[in-house]
């Protein structure tokens, strides 16, 4: 079973310096029937306008992963770390007992495009920590590229929870299968662009809850990017 949600049923708040489109239940958007998706728990869309960004604030227990798709985004933590996020490029802080950070978009003029994706972790209490990974072009273009999993699997991000998030760049007409292993779900976040899938027709913005289906396949109506999530 294929459940859409389309882009336009998310919650959506203008702030000037912020556009955010929620999938889950986030801040002041609250939605009884979205709430979370197995261990997903939020899929943010922000649009951060030049020279603007989210001063320091703390997180606990959550698994954080962003996924840049146009320009940069600068990020500081009290781990002292500090780094800058491109688009092919994923980022992830587990946040466990406490971690506080800051997200700027260093540009004069441009600004940044990006989804934050929170997944519940394995268990409460883990050290923080932050890792980052960039992947070529040629590894996200017409396939499946794993790019978050539990083991760090194929130079992935890890992430301690039992997920597997891969990304895809599709050219118009092109087509990538995923396997869903029995007892698991799926979900599938179109970042932009209009596919087909198992021919159900989903457009820049939508996603899908995938229950009970043991393969996906995805046909780009036009060039696409879409985020799927192989989730326990």
């Amino acid at each position: 079973m294929i459940t859409l949600r389309p882009a336009g049923t998310r919650g959506h708040f203008d702030f000037g310096w912020l556009d955010t489109h929620h999938t889950f239940s986030f801040g002041e958007y609250f939605d009884a029937d979205h709430m979370q998706f197995h261990a997903l728990r939020v899929v943010n869309e922000d649009r951060v306008q030049a020279a603007k960004g989210f001063g320091t604030h703390g997180h606990r227990d959550m698994e954080i992963l962003t996924w840049v798709l146009s320009g940069t985004l600068e990020h500081r933590d009290s781990l002292g770390t500090h780094g800058v996020i491109r688009p092919g490029e994923a980022q992830v802080m587990s946040a466990g007992t406490g971690i506080r950070h800051s997200e700027f978009n260093p540009s004069a003029d441009e600004p940044v495009h990006f989804l934050q994706i929170w997944i519940l972790p394995e268990r409460p209490g883990l050290a923080p920590r932050y890792d980052q990974v960039a992947f070529p072009e040629a590894d996200l273009q017409n396939q499946l590229r794993l790019i978050a999993s539990p083991d760090g699997a194929e130079g992935s991000v890890k992430l301690f929870q039992d997920v597997k998030v891969f990304v895809a760049r599709l050219d118009g007409g092109r087509e990538v299968r995923g396997s869903i292993p029995s007892g698991r779900a799926g979900f599938l976040q179109v970042a932009r662009g209009s596919i087909s899938l198992n021919g159900a027709a989903m457009t820049t913005g939508d996603s899908a809850r995938i229950e009970g289906e043991p393969s996906i396949t995805v046909v780009a109506g036009s060039p696409a990017e879409i985020l799927f999530f192989d989730l326990a």
